[in-house]
């Protein structure tokens, strides 16, 4: 009973949480109020949650880490690919290394391959947090696109050289020609499997529903194992189940555009990942705050494993590796932009420093560096305590904290009237889709008001139906062929004004259909069944 009881305290929270930032104008991210809820429960209520590592692992990364692989634009991401990879695995890496080298060098106390954990762990960086930041500060595109990029391959690297630096804990061992062998077994033995075990779930699924018809909540049930199934099979054969999880949620994308599924259940599975990511990230952030008190209280304990008495200075440390980490990150964020300056033949232009400003900040640690520092072993191999743990999770916690305070000031400043290189997005390519769709649709809906037509005698009624849809089609086809660059500005204004007439007119009808609830002029069901209707032509125009 007390399990369930916490459970729902922490759903609650993250509810509440979500209330509070909207209800205070400050424009401070979504994860600093849940830590500080979760904060205030830990204090009041006096229990701590307390989960096995590995649990900890299974019930929160497999998921978030299969939604990022699974949502994230796939022609973007192979577009900036260098960019992406340049950060996501050259900035891991210079940053387990030289971080770690550094934490040991600072606190020499903490082992040396406790400290590589300890780097390996605040690596990742956290798109989720910067989205709530940035929320009041709209982030240019392709920015928001190489940090999702980066953040879905550098929560895999990064994760994977925790696992090693925690095997060189246990052991006290570390080989470098072992390490590479392992790693490519381990990285590419996960991707194999989070793969082939997608593509086969996926390949069998839609061969039941071919014949035996879609249960729509099957699918989606079916879409909430593949992270996890694909995380297990992995981590059974002594693999990444990190790197299959990201994988799996690639190849998904991949599966989904083939287009199988109906699409009332494609909409009912959105809105449960929706509120699954909401809630795994903000349970994640509460967790955060509810342990704050306790490993505060054993602060004095704590700094005196770094050979001092003041907790002041677990604050040092802190700021230390924050800066370590930023100065770390603007460098290689400079040099990632010359790079592609230089690939482009542009070696005189320098990058844009508000640019490079704006991209060192945005490397947000949040969720993923808490659920990796929360797997770090309690004990060791003989069953003394792990060394310097406590010490590692409250850097780790200090270093989201500060990263979230210092982006939530520093990235809208930097962002407001930044101006980025002109993105052309996909304006062609998209009228040429949406012409050819509008061809097809005329199409169908001639073959089959001749098919429903015949031989009725009201054969009349579906020509003058099926008219006023090719008609719609053919207008917006029209439209289409005809936007050269001089209307282009003029016809964007009038689709503007027509979504918003249209927001209006929807609107005013679902007001209308709730007011003739409440006087009991309609009936629940039908009233449910037209605004579901007006939801769907909403969510159209505001998608």
């Amino acid at each position: 009973m007390e399990t369930i009881t916490i459970v729902l305290l922490l759903l609650l929270a993250v509810i509440v949480s979500g209330i509070a930032s909207r209800m205070i104008p400050i424009p401070l991210p979504v994860p600093l109020f849940q830590i500080a809820l979760g904060g205030l429960i830990g204090m009041v209520s006096g229990w701590k949650v307390e989960l096995d590592p590995q649990i900890f692992f299974l019930l929160f990364l497999p998921p978030l880490l299969f939604l990022d692989g699974w949502r994230i634009p796939r022609e973007e991401l192979f577009k900036d690919g260098k960019t992406v990879v340049e950060l996501a695995l050259g900035l891991v890496i210079l940053t387990v290394v030289g971080m770690g080298l550094f934490i040991h060098w600072m606190i020499p106390a903490m082992p040396l391959a406790v400290a590589f954990a300890l780097a390996a762990v605040v690596s990742p960086t956290d798109p989720i947090a910067v989205s709530a930041i940035a929320q009041r500060v709209p982030i240019p595109k392709r920015m928001l696109h190489i940090l999702e990029g980066e953040s879905l391959l550098n929560d895999a690297s990064g994760l994977v050289c925790l696992r090693f630096a925690i095997a060189a804990a246990l052991t006290g061992t570390f080989s470098v020609y072992d390490a590479a062998l392992n790693f490519l077994w381990v990285a590419f033995g996960g991707i194999a499997i989070g793969v082939g075990f997608t593509w086969a779930v996926a390949r069998a699924k839609n061969w039941f529903s071919q014949r035996y018809g879609e249960d729509g909540g099957a699918q989606i049930l079916v879409s909430l194992l593949i992270p996890f199934g694909s995380y297990l099979a992995a981590e059974h054969l002594h693999c990444s189940g990190i790197l299959a999880a990201v994988a799996a949620g690639l190849t998904m994308g991949f599966v989904e555009v083939r287009g199988q599924i109906e699409a009332n259940t494609r909409m009912r599975r959105n809105s449960v990942w929706d509120v699954i990511q909401f809630t795994l990230n903000g349970v994640i952030f509460v967790l955060l705050g509810e342990q704050l008190p306790a490993i505060l209280a054993n602060a004095a304990d704590t700094v005196r494993l770094t050979g001092h008495h003041e907790p002041w200075w677990l604050g040092i440390y802190v700021l230390a590796i924050s800066l370590g980490l930023a100065g770390l990150r603007f460098a290689w964020v400079w040099l990632s932009f010359q790079l592609t300056l230089f690939r482009a033949g542009e070696r005189r232009k320098s990058p844009n420093w508000r640019i490079v400003g704006a991209m060192s900040f945005s490397g947000v640690r949040g969720a993923i560096t808490l659920a990796g520092v929360l797997t770090i072993p309690l004990v060791m191999n003989d069953g003394s305590a792990f060394p310097a743990r406590d010490l590692a999770i409250f850097l780790a916690m200090g270093v989201i904290i500060t990263s979230l305070f210092v982006a939530s000031i520093g990235l809208p400043w930097l962002l407001r009237g930044l101006e980025m290189p002109d993105e052309h997005g996909h304006t062609p390519e998209e009228d040429a889709a949406r012409i050819a769709a509008a061809e097809a649709a005329i199409a169908a809906v001639e073959r089959a008001q001749h098919s429903m037509a015949d031989g009725r005698g009201d054969a009349d009624l579906y020509v003058t139906s099926a008219a006023r849809i090719m008609d719609l089609y053919r207008q917006r086809i029209e439209h289409l062929e005809n936007d050269d660059d001089d209307h282009r500005d003029e016809l964007l204004l009038m689709k503007a004004v027509e979504r918003d007439l249209r927001l209006a007119a929807l609107k005013a009808e679902r007001t209308e259909i709730f007011r003739r609830v409440r006087r009991r002029e309609l009936g629940s069901e039908a009233a449910r069944k037209i605004v579901t209707e007006l939801d769907l032509m909403e969510a159209r125009y505001t998608a």
